[in-house]
């Protein structure tokens, strides 16, 4: 466990009260009476008073004041606006204006995946609707240039302005995770996207692309190893702060000798590193467990199918929800990895399954083979992949959910665990009451069959279902490891201090008996406790906080990089450099808001 005192506690500093390198960072100055910050700039005093409350108020404020970078510059600037002299801010000038929407348009072409040469018929259409509504704001445009090398530099100017803020951030990080999906195919060359979840002082999240490395020059694990390393030495990460990795379930991730999971946990095996949890579940759930339990090839019979509605069957009405669903997945255009990728979903076999007598009268319509309605061991595999892919998506949309923290991702992942031992003691006693399509295909068998035995293979999909109880073991066996920590963090004040670690029952009993904390407890979410939680008083149970709320709790920014690659597949395709790459998905993934009067002026945030 963490709280356990072998390895070297966690340094927290307070995280309520007035820091004084706020005062140049951020222009504001602790004020002569009561708690908070005033800003020196509008006179706004920022309570309750931590970084993140300060930092806030700057960059929607104030962003202006960016441009004093230097630190000569901003020591002078301080001094001003203590003397109450504010520099005048000047109005944009029309060109900086034009850069300004230069740079925006810029952002929405990437974040829509378009090709560079979009720009020009975005200009075109402006240009159209500004004749015909404002006629004598038509010139406004002009100054506007977006050519297709134009508008590549400016997404990697925003890329680089993300960046920069990322990693100022990442300073404040006092634990982080990461998380390495192998799953993102761009044409014929596979990449990693490396992500990472911090957490500052404050108890504030923060998930981010960190780089993306392709896999086709980086085969070997050592060498994909070296890159992660040089990524987090550049973001200013040590590997004495990284607490937690999820990644894929593939050999070239979790390989028991050659995986690079074990690689990095070695690499991070030394007395002031704490033990790197690492879970495999998490990503792409439904996609790489549908390989265990697709026991007959089905879903490459059903791709088949689908192929052949796409082209001969498209103005059918019946399959008309089917492809909608098809396309706002993946568009009008779909390479067979894509196919094959949203077949896989619970979703889109469930109503695949839905629609198999209208399919099967289409194949019949156009002279293509219909063996496997006749074949009842397939119908009732197929029935049965639908099932439990439909018990898998469950599952998989609850760990979507963000900011619910690793505990309540581990109730989800324990619940489900709960789930499958009934499922198999169900499909033992041939009780088919949680396999409503397998229900439904044994029924329909059962009138042509005078025998219940003839219709389910019982071992069968008992072996099937042992097998992802043993993968869901293997992959989530370090949550168990540190089950205690989830539980005190999620339940501080109903967990008992007898079944605590000796190092941690005197803050926890003090804990428990403070009243005005319990009161913050029950009408605060568990990061807002936790950040007002007195480090002084508290310093191990506020480091197995920040430790708990830096794991992955969800795969929803792996996600939003897997839906915007598999919407945008045709536009990636094109010949892109990684660095343009990169900078695409980061934009499409970050909360993070470029720093347009940077930009725009030219004076970018140095990188660290």
């Amino acid at each position: 466990m963490w709280m356990t005192p072998k390895r070297c506690k966690m340094e927290i500093e307070e995280s309520r009260g007035f820091r004084p390198e706020w005062t140049q960072r951020f222009l504001v100055v602790e004020p002569p009476e009561g708690e908070g910050a005033l800003c020196l700039v509008c006179g706004h005093l920022v309570v309750p008073i931590c970084e993140r409350d300060v930092r806030r108020h700057y960059e929607a404020e104030h962003q202006y004041y960016e441009r004093y970078v230097e630190e000569g510059e901003r020591a002078a600037l301080v001094e001003r606006l203590r003397q109450g002299d504010l520099p005048e801010i000047p109005p944009l000038t029309p060109e900086e204006r034009a850069a300004r929407a230069g740079l925006g348009l810029a952002r929405l072409v990437a974040l829509k995946g378009r090709g560079w040469a979009e720009g020009g018929f975005v200009y075109q259409c402006m240009e159209v609707m500004l004749k015909d509504v404002l006629p004598d704001h038509v010139s406004v445009i002009g100054g506007i240039d977006l050519s297709p090398e134009i508008t590549q530099q400016r997404v990697l100017k925003i890329n680089e302005n993300l960046r920069s803020q990322l990693f100022n951030r990442a300073k404040d990080f006092r634990a982080y995770s990461l998380a390495l999906d192998d799953q993102a195919f761009v044409a014929y060359e596979n990449y990693l996207l490396v992500f990472v979840r911090g957490v500052d002082q404050d108890l504030e999240v923060q998930e981010e692309l960190l780089t993306i490395v392709n896999l086709t020059h980086h085969f070997s694990v050592g060498a994909l190893m070296a890159a992660i390393l040089e990524a987090l030495q550049t973001a200013g990460l040590s590997l004495q702060r990284m607490v937690g990795l999820t990644t894929t379930h593939t050999l070239r991730m979790i390989g028991e000798n050659s995986g690079l999971v074990s690689y990095m946990r070695e690499k991070a095996v030394s007395p002031n590193c704490w033990n790197v949890i690492h879970y495999s579940g998490f990503l792409h759930l439904e996609l790489l467990s549908s390989y265990d339990v697709d026991v007959n090839q089905v879903i490459n019979t059903v791709s088949e199918w689908i192929v052949l509605i796409k082209t001969r069957g498209v103005r059918r009405p019946e399959f008309q929800a089917l492809l909608t669903e098809s396309e706002s997945e993946h568009g009008e255009r779909v390479n067979g990895r894509c196919l094959n990728n949203w077949l896989r979903k619970g979703k889109t076999l469930k109503l695949i399954f839905s629609l198999r007598k209208e399919i099967e009268a289409f194949l019949v319509s156009v002279g293509a083979t219909t063996v496997h309605f006749t074949d009842k061991q397939w119908l009732c595999d197929f029935g049965f992949l639908v099932d439990v892919m439909d018990h898998l998506r469950e599952l998989s949309e609850l760990l979507r959910g963000n900011k619910v923290f690793a505990a309540a991702a581990f109730d989800h992942i324990c619940t489900f665990e709960a789930k499958l031992n009934l499922l198999h003691r169900h499909i033992e006693e041939k009780n088919l009451t949680h396999f409503a399509a397998l229900r439904e295909v044994a029924d329909e068998l059962k009138q042509h069959l005078k025998e219940d035995d003839k219709v389910l293979a019982v071992d069968r999909y008992q072996g099937v279902i042992c097998r992802l109880q043993k993968e869901f073991e293997r992959h989530f066996k370090d949550l168990k490891f540190i089950k205690k920590d989830l539980e005190l963090f999620a339940n501080p004040f109903n967990f008992k201090p007898e079944y605590a670690p000796i190092s941690v029952r005197v803050e926890l009993t003090k804990l428990q008996a403070n009243t005005n904390l319990w009161n913050e407890y029950r009408n605060k979410n568990l990061g807002q406790f936790y950040a007002g939680l007195p480090s002084e008083s508290y310093p191990i149970i506020k480091g197995v906080a920040c430790k708990v709320a830096s794991l992955f709790d969800s795969s929803q920014i792996c996600e939003k990089a897997f839906s915007y690659l598999t919407r945008n597949q045709h536009t990636l395709s094109q010949p892109l450099t990684d660095e343009h790459l990169h900078a695409l998905f980061r934009i499409a993934t970050t909360e993070i808001e470029p720093h347009w009067d940077a930009l725009v002026r030219g004076r970018n945030e140095p990188n660290p």
